[in-house]
């Protein structure tokens, strides 16, 4: 059950970011919360493979990193959507409903 968890977390973690980035910028700490929040801290990611999932999206210009320095607090790197980003995140929330539906038409089946 642990590996189905990791791998569909694995599968869906893009769509996660992209989600909650579409709002506005965010800093990579505050995306991971927000993941972990709005799901009832049934997701969580781990540091070690967090950032690099997120400079990974950068360099495939699907979101834009920025070090934004604010008084009395640390150096931060806030990440926005690019173009290419909101695309992708239409698309893959297309994906994801349809994936989703077909699940739900297999599981919640009362078929014998």
């Amino acid at each position: 059950m642990r590996l189905l968890n990791h791998e569909l977390k694995k599968g869906s973690a893009e769509l996660l970011i992209l989600s909650i980035l579409e709002a506005r910028p965010r800093h990579g700490y505050e995306i991971s919360k927000q993941i972990e929040e709005l799901s009832g801290g049934v997701l969580r990611f781990h540091v070690a493979s967090f950032y690099p999932l997120l400079y990974r999206m950068e360099k495939r210009g699907l979101v834009l990193g920025q070090w934004v320095e604010k008084p009395n607090q640390r150096r931060r790197r806030y990440y926005k959507l690019t173009p290419t980003g909101r695309k992708l995140l239409k698309q893959q929330r297309s994906l994801w409903k349809e994936f989703a539906a077909a699940i739900n038409l297999i599981t919640e089946a009362h078929n014998a």
